[in-house]
């Protein structure tokens, strides 16, 4: 198990706030080290806000882009691997995210479509799908949909990019990198019973090491802590992979019939755990993040409709899904929308992050060239 990202949210006042954002760099810098002297290897420190409206929305667009800019630069100098903006829930400035999004490289932000109280936004599903392909269209191979999605339900807090946020005072998360556990429990399961108890026992023991760390680190530097999103997060290599842990249980491949009771098992027992939760907690299907789920895609065994059908017992919903770079915004917004549909009727956080490819059709590869992503063929959008 690794630690897949320390975020600490904090709270800007305005695009002056150099200062906040030193200082939480240098928390999360502090953290990391107390985590690797323990053993684990952090990839990654981020830090998260509350919705960018809030301290740049005063500004001129020009100045809106320069300010981000800027913000980068400072993340840059500090060591900051990616830096969250906040959620945009006005169509303006929706429509504003691709000018920043095509000129920086490490930040990211989400459209916020809907929630329980408010139920969906329409006209911001619509303008998330525009802007889902403008970003498409103008950064290389459609790659800065990386750092974008439209979210639904999602509170505060989560760890993991682009869907996290903050509110309140400065606070930390932890994030893992945790698949191999699964692959262990299930490695010596020899049906869906055990498979809960060794996934439920390996997880309580394992995750209370974190927390334990995460509450020290707490107590000597001063800084609330949220929690542990537990959810199962894979790994770029074969034995790395969520699917092909799921094809140990001897229900065929992913994507067949069982794969949604695994989903709900896993996830049953990541909600059930005694540590202290933060963000998803659940079930993460990324298509490009994952070699059995990219590998599966290829061979067809699921598509966008299953994906869908998942997320409404487990996981964070449609992330890293490329589909062809001709896709009518039409249709990307209708998947939005059901998206937001099954995150407000279940209560539960869900996102989507979508990867128009351009030129690509249906059937055909990606070619991403990114250390984050593995290359599978692109997904049918109905």
């Amino acid at each position: 198990m690794k630690i897949r990202t320390i975020t600490t949210g904090v709270s800007l006042q305005s695009p002056n706030d150099e200062a906040k954002i030193r200082q939480t760099a240098e928390f999360n810098q502090k953290a990391k080290a107390v985590f690797e002297k323990a053993g684990y290897e952090v990839q990654t420190t981020r830090i998260a806000t509350n919705s960018w409206e809030e301290y740049l929305g005063n500004l001129p667009d020009a100045e809106i882009v320069s300010a981000v800019q800027k913000i980068e630069k400072i993340c840059q100098s500090l060591d900051v691997n990616f830096f969250n903006l906040g959620y945009a829930k006005t169509p303006a400035k929706i429509k504003l995210i691709p000018e920043f999004n095509k000129v920086t490289s490490q930040i990211s932000c989400s459209a916020k479509i809907g929630d329980k109280e408010n139920g969906i936004v329409f006209e911001n599903a619509k303008i998330a799908a525009q802007v889902i392909m403008r970003i498409a269209e103008e950064t290389e191979n459609g790659y800065g949909n990386f750092r974008f999605c439209a979210s639904a339900n999602c509170k505060p807090g989560i760890p993991f990019f682009p869907t996290g946020f903050h509110e309140g005072e400065t606070a930390f998360g932890i994030g893992l990198e945790c698949e191999d556990l699964a692959v262990k429990a299930f490695s010596k399961s020899d049906n869906l019973v055990e498979a809960e108890q060794n996934l439920k026992q390996i997880f309580e023991e394992e995750t209370k090491k974190v927390a334990d760390l995460a509450e020290q680190i707490s107590k000597d530097f001063g800084i609330k802590y949220n929690g542990i999103d537990v959810s199962l997060n894979p790994g770029l290599e074969e034995h790395e992979s969520i699917a092909f842990a799921y094809e140990k249980l001897g229900f065929g491949k992913f994507g067949n019939q069982g794969t949604l009771t695994i989903s709900a098992l896993i996830t049953r027992v990541l909600k059930g755990l005694s540590v202290k939760l933060c963000g998803y907690s659940g079930l993460m299907l990324p298509v490009c993040e994952d070699r059995g789920l990219s590998t599966r895609a290829n061979e067809e065994t699921y598509n966008i409709t299953n994906l869908l059908l998942y997320s409404a017992v487990c996981g964070c919903g449609l992330d890293t899904v490329p589909i062809p770079g001709d896709t009518p915004a039409e249709k990307i917004e209708a998947t939005l929308l059901d998206m937001a549909t099954l995150a407000i009727k279940l209560d539960k956080p869900l996102s989507a992050r979508l990867f128009p490819v351009p030129g690509k059709k249906a059937g055909e590869m990606t070619n991403f060239k990114s250390p984050y992503l593995v290359d599978c063929k692109i997904l049918k959008i109905e």
